[in-house]
């Protein structure tokens, strides 16, 4: 299936691997299963890539990350690590306060979770951001942040401290979502529910922690406890982030479906959307089956309401990583998750 001269083609052409024969310069370039013609351009991440002879050139611009919290307790970290965690606490989700050097203290994001049925899933159904810090960060790092803006029941709320630096804050509604961007280099996107996308500035790289990981382009170490520890255990890395000692350790994982064994099916049936011929284009960019697991746990665990929410967060959520991947997907109707305005699936 590469591009390789003789055997098949006259010496001097190369076989494009779609049964043609084609001088070098125009040999076609392969990405996520797809073949893309000489000259070409497609978008990755930040980074535009062109195909030339047969290998792609691509720019190499540092993109910001993205840290994607929703549902029932689902986390993507900013170097994409895939996790469960149903805590029932506030969480660091990300502060660039680590106890190095290289730490500055200038922003801290908090998940606060509750249960979002009877099968002790937890949902993030709150946020809370603080911006700016003063010298004392030797003390204790959000004592003295200046700027505290509070997320809930799809309105958020300024609080102003006396101390601190000041950093400013925009915050915009676009389609579905409330955006809040810093000028520091932090971004936070709500859908005014359950779902929260962290973006941060390259030059937080390695600088960040919480349960959204460390942005450090590896995500074998995205587990990294509060006391620096490198942990294999969700549960045990999670707990180590809360914000309160008197909330209680979570000690195993929750598995709603077999809890709920009579709402298994309809949740499969109604999930099986992700891996149906509607999200086609997408499959070979962003793997469906993390998305579909969660979307069934999600579907499984929202059993006192909100059961379309649940479900209908859940496929965005895979949605949002298809746009991300250049893949753009019409999934919702009047009959599945029924929006006037959705800007960002």
């Amino acid at each position: 299936t590469e591009c390789v001269s003789g055997c098949v083609c006259p010496e001097g052409l190369y076989d494009d691997g779609r049964g043609g024969c084609v001088e070098r310069n125009h040999c076609p370039c392969i990405h996520n299963n797809q073949w893309y013609r000489s000259g070409q351009k497609i978008t990755v991440d930040c980074n535009t890539c062109t195909c030339q002879k047969g290998f792609w050139s691509c720019t190499d611009h540092v993109c910001y990350g993205t840290c994607m919290i929703y549902g029932g307790g689902h986390y993507n970290t900013f170097d994409g690590k895939f996790y469960d965690f149903d805590g029932n606490c506030e969480y660091v989700a990300v502060q660039d306060f680590c106890g190095d050097k290289n730490s500055s203290g200038s922003f801290s994001i908090i998940t606060q979770n509750v249960p979002c049925g009877t099968t002790g899933v937890t949902c993030s159904k709150a946020i809370k951001m603080f911006l700016g810090v003063s010298n004392d960060t030797h003390v204790s790092p959000f004592i003295f942040q200046k700027t505290e803006l509070e997320l809930e029941d799809k309105e958020y709320k300024e609080i102003q401290r006396d101390v601190g630096d000041n950093v400013l804050y925009w915050n915009r509604t676009v389609g579905l979502y409330l955006v809040i961007e810093a000028s520091n280099g932090v971004m936070l996107i709500w859908d005014k529910k359950t779902t929260v996308f962290i973006k941060l500035s390259p030059e937080y790289k390695g600088k960040v922690c919480g349960l959204c990981g460390n942005f450090d382009d590896k995500s074998n170490n995205d587990f990294t406890t509060r006391s620096g520890l490198q942990e294999t255990n969700a549960l045990k890395f999670g707990n180590s982030w809360k914000q309160s000692p008197m909330c209680p350790d979570v000690t195993q994982e929750i598995k709603p479906c077999d809890m709920k064994p009579h709402r298994k099916s309809w949740a499969e049936k109604e999930c099986s959307i992700i891996q149906s011929d509607v999200f086609k284009v997408c499959h070979s960019k962003v793997d469906p089956i993390p998305f579909y697991e969660a979307c069934v746990h999600d579907a499984c665990s929202c059993d006192s309401g909100g059961d379309c929410e649940c479900f209908c967060s859940a496929v965005a959520a895979y949605a949002q990583e298809c746009t991300k991947a250049e893949a753009c997907v019409f999934w919702r109707t009047p009959d599945i998750c029924p929006i006037f305005c959705d800007y960002y699936n």
